[in-house]
């Protein structure tokens, strides 16, 4: 049932292929600013999983200096700035679906990331829903996001081609 639930999210999300989208909804009295990136990568869905599940292996990520595990749910990522973001997994469906909340001193919200194998290929589709704290960082939450998303799509593709390319040679 979940799994059907899934695909039916995933077929929704494939007419919208590799496309940003951006709105706006409230959430506990705050304005979210919900940001979608979708990509098809060409490895399985096993490689590009535990790569983005793989939170103490986190050197291919351009932004982070470092991670810290706190317990099985939960995680905290630092930023190359030292800014903490913790974060507290509320789905974890393997190679289907991950979802957590995430909190640090300028922003609070949630992400999900979709993961549906496509024969040899996975598309990925990451929801990002986001509130500022702070009043100032509301216009261009916009952009922080989507260059966020962007980047984070740039450097697991550059990870994935590098991993593929040393188990060849």
């Amino acid at each position: 049932n979940s799994i059907r639930r899934t695909l039916r999210h995933a077929w929704r999300f494939r007419a919208r292929f590799n496309t940003r989208q951006h709105c706006y909804a409230v959430y506990k009295g705050l304005i979210m600013i919900t940001s979608q990136i979708q990509a098809t990568l060409p490895y399985n869905i096993k490689t590009v999983w535990t790569t983005v599940t793989d939170i103490k292996n986190y050197h291919w990520r351009s932004d982070l200096s470092h991670t810290k595990v706190l317990n099985k749910y939960q995680f905290t990522e630092y930023a190359k700035n030292g800014t903490p973001t913790h974060f507290t997994t509320t789905v974890f469906k393997p190679y289907s679906c991950w979802e957590f909340t995430l909190e640090n001193s300028s922003i609070s919200g949630r992400w999900r990331g979709i993961f549906l194998e496509q024969g040899t290929s996975t598309l990925v589709h990451f929801t990002e829903e986001i509130a500022a704290k702070k009043f100032c960082l509301k216009p261009i939450l916009k952009f922080y996001l989507r260059r966020q998303q962007k980047l984070f799509i740039k450097d697991l593709q550059t990870y994935l081609q590098k991993k593929e390319s040393k188990c060849k040679s």
